[in-house]
């Protein structure tokens, strides 16, 4: 068994899945990687844009981060890059610290991140409980949401805050610039993203609708073979095109960023100082801990929808590690496993690493091909994207009336309580606050499930069963139990039952020890019968065993 000190071995999934590695399984990954490639650049460059970045910060963490996520990651078919979940994080830390020190947390958040996954504390994420998980993912989207009003009405707002009631305060201050050239196109692209799939499958309603609308089979299945194409894409190529055609009156990347560099970028030290990574410390391990559980949630989620061996959490971790340490000196944000696109990856066939490799390669000729073609999309289509996104991120079924009476009270208080700190505070507090209660919650459950039965009184016999785990949360119950030794005849012989006491920890033996007081202090002998191994090595390596067997209690600690 290994040792908990033994580090983690660094072991990339991609050495592995080279081993009888075919020309079948080349081509497979090619074009599921070439998909995975071209719907990355529109969600690249729209998270980018909604954190306070511009959109090359986006495309060219998708290319560093996925091509390094998916050559040295612990799962087969993830992807890697910038997520929709930290649009919030970065905004707010952008708002608060600059771009600057942005760059500065994530490679600190990448450096703790490898050294998560060297102590092998990857399996440890997958002990917060699902509904936090659910309550911050739909706080996020929630925010997320909000974050994209402002492009999609095409409000004139020179900055937008970071916390959700200043937006809010700003979105409604502003509604006299609204644009309605913005907010059509944003609008269809919207419908035209809920639709575009139903070419494919709907082949009853949709699908017919559509055959009668172009009157010919030869359409129909022309179309229902265009609808393979990825639906960003789709709406990102036409509603540009109608944009630019038209000459419409809206905000696009060129207006607003001048377009996007057509060079690769260069690499750069940020002005790194002690100093500075001590002010940084929260947005750091903010990052981290975002970038951890939604890697691990993607890792498991990709493990079911391909079927692949199961994903190294470790090695996963070590490898988002080095991609969020190298990305920020090419000017990049931080990257984690992305669900959106490791399923479209799954779906298109890929079945190992490679595919991740060959979508960020390309993304790379895409981008050094078509960059001065990115000026003309309007960010009203990007937020249109990004509004699909977070609508298809969030768990809204979980938060009906019919649902929420299934859950019990310790779930909806978790998961309500999770979405409202993300909201109103942040994702850090969330987490923290979600973790804390649960443990609360759980102590709580837990000591319910001790208990002390009285089984008979005989003179001079007195026995009692004890049920559970005796741990600090459940001590106190051992209380009346003490009262009744207390209360019976001198020289009783008092007796526990110990069959069904499965767990004892330090504060459960003080418990005993001063039932064990209160026998002595009767005259009385105890005797602890049938005990399971885990309590038993405990009595014993205490010493507690001794003390019962020679009858004189431990001295008092001070």
């Amino acid at each position: 068994m290994a040792s908990p000190l033994e580090f983690a071995r660094f072991r990339p999934r991609l050495i592995d899945a080279l081993a009888g590695y075919d020309r079948e399984r080349f081509f497979k990954d090619l074009g599921a990687g070439a998909t995975v490639g071209i719907v990355a650049l529109p969600l690249a460059m729209a998270f980018a844009i909604a954190s306070g970045l511009k959109p090359e910060a986006g495309i060219w963490t998708a290319i560093i981060a996925g091509f390094l996520i998916s050559a040295l990651g612990g799962s087969a078919v993830q992807i890697g890059g910038p997520a929709g979940a930290f649009i919030v994080i970065v905004y707010g830390i952008v708002e608060r610290y600059g771009v600057a020190n942005l760059l500065i947390a994530t490679a600190c958040a990448g450096v703790l991140l490898f050294v998560m996954g060297l102590f092998r504390l990857g399996n440890l994420i997958r002990y917060v409980p699902v509904s936090i998980v659910i309550g911050f993912t739909n706080g996020i989207a929630a925010l997320i949401l909000i974050s994209q009003l402002k492009d999609w009405l095409g409000l004139s707002i020179a900055k937008m805050p970071a916390d959700m009631f200043s937006q809010l305060h700003t979105l409604a201050t502003n509604l006299g610039s609204f644009n309605l050239y913005a907010f059509g196109l944003g609008l269809v692209c919207l419908i035209g993203l809920f639709a575009w799939p139903k070419l494919l499958h709907d082949k009853t309603r949709f699908g017919y609708a559509v055959h009668l609308v172009l009157g010919r089979m030869t359409e129909l299945r022309a179309v229902r073979a265009g609808s393979r194409m990825p639906g960003p894409i789709v709406a990102l190529v036409t509603l540009t095109l109608v944009s630019w055609g038209f000459n419409l009156p809206v905000e696009t990347i060129g207006t607003r960023f001048g377009g996007i560099p057509e060079g690769v970028p260069g690499f750069a030290l940020p002005d790194f100082s002690w100093e500075t990574v001590k002010q940084l410390v929260t947005p750091t391990i903010t990052i981290a801990l975002l970038g951890a559980i939604e890697s691990l949630l993607c890792a498991r989620v990709a493990d079911q929808a391909s079927g692949q061996p199961r994903h190294d959490p470790n090695q996963e971790l070590m490898a988002q590690g080095i991609a969020n340490l190298v990305t920020p000196f090419f000017g990049g944000m931080p990257a984690t496993g992305t669900i959106a696109r490791t399923v479209t990856n799954v779906r298109a066939g890929a079945s190992s690493p490679i595919a991740g490799i060959v979508h960020a390669l390309t993304l790379l000729v895409v981008v050094l091909v078509a960059a001065p073609l990115a000026q003309h999309v309007p960010l009203a289509v990007l937020a249109g994207i990004l509004v699909f996104v977070a609508w298809n991120m969030g768990e809204w079924r979980e938060f009906s009336p019919y649902m929420l009476r299934r859950f019990s009270r310790h779930y909806r208080l978790l998961m309500l309580g999770t979405f409202f700190l993300t909201v109103v505070f942040d994702l850090t507090v969330a987490v923290q606050a979600g973790i804390v209660l649960a443990c609360a919650l759980f102590i709580r459950r837990m000591s319910t499930l001790f208990s002390v039965e009285m089984v008979s009184l005989q003179p001079p016999v007195l026995t009692f069963r004890l049920y559970g785990a005796l741990f600090f949360g459940a001590a106190a119950k051992l209380d009346p139990t003490v009262q009744a030794v207390e209360r019976a005849p001198r020289g009783m012989t008092v007796v526990l039952d110990a069959m069904q006491l499965i767990s004892l920890d330090a504060t459960g033996l003080d418990a005993l020890r001063q039932l064990h007081k209160a026998v002595l202090a009767r005259d009385g002998v105890l005797r602890i019968e049938s005990l399971q191994p885990q309590p038993l090595e405990v009595i014993v390596r205490s010493g507690f065993a001794d003390e019962i067997t020679s009858g004189v209690p431990a001295p008092a600690a001070h």
